[in-house]
């Protein structure tokens, strides 16, 4: 990955990320070329592991890895418009952009077909996406068997990370001004995860 340094995100926003991502593509080079699926992970610092599942009858499971997996992360991402920019009506000399956070991980791929093991992921999945709501949803509301049979139809995913490249482009190669433009822009078009994260990487001294 291409990472200028004023794109270069400190570790622990990157970990930030992996803890709280959305879902991620999960690609792997097999015997037939190259096949994707997207799917959640739970990130487990501890162990510097990416876990999640996957359906019993997607076969990307079941096919050889050749190398290693790669994880492609992404946090808010969104178009720049150069009308938002100062500089635009300084000198012109602007053109449209798009900002985006990412992260590729790299690292060796092991399934697991361990109802407890993949038991154990699916309740990590679930707290940690219900963490925070009103009524948070919990494995153990749905009856034992129904449960069983769901897991009986996934299997486990664990990614032993080796190596981590991460992009956090977030107009911080801009003037001050044009920044205070980019989340202004954001702000008025309601995306405000894209604003936030301009605001949080923006230069300082």
């Amino acid at each position: 990955m291409y990472v200028p340094t004023h794109f270069a995100p400190d570790d622990e926003a990157v970990h930030e990320l992996l803890a709280h991502h959305g879902a991620a593509d999960l690609v792997t080079m097999t015997e037939d070329g190259l096949v994707a699926t997207m799917l959640p992970f739970v990130y487990d610092r501890s162990r510097n592991v990416l876990l999640g599942h996957l359906a019993r009858n997607n076969d990307h499971w079941q096919r050889t890895v050749i190398g290693d997996a790669l994880v492609i992360m992404r946090g808010p991402d969104a178009y720049i418009s150069p009308t938002w920019y100062a500089s635009k009506r300084d000198h012109g000399r602007v053109v449209p952009t798009w900002n985006y956070i990412t992260a590729h991980v790299h690292g060796t791929m092991t399934v697991y077909d361990d109802p407890a093991w993949v038991e154990d992921v699916v309740r990590r999945l679930s707290d940690h996406h219900e963490a925070g709501r009103a009524e948070p949803w919990s494995v153990d509301d749905a009856p034992k068997k129904f449960i069983t049979g769901q897991l009986r139809a996934i299997v486990g995913v664990e990614i032993a990370i080796k190596r981590i490249e991460a992009k956090f482009k977030l107009s911080q190669n801009r003037p001050d001004a044009d920044i205070d433009g980019v989340i202004a822009g954001l702000h008025a078009e309601g995306d405000e995860p894209s604003a936030a994260a301009v605001a949080r990487r923006r230069p300082t001294g």
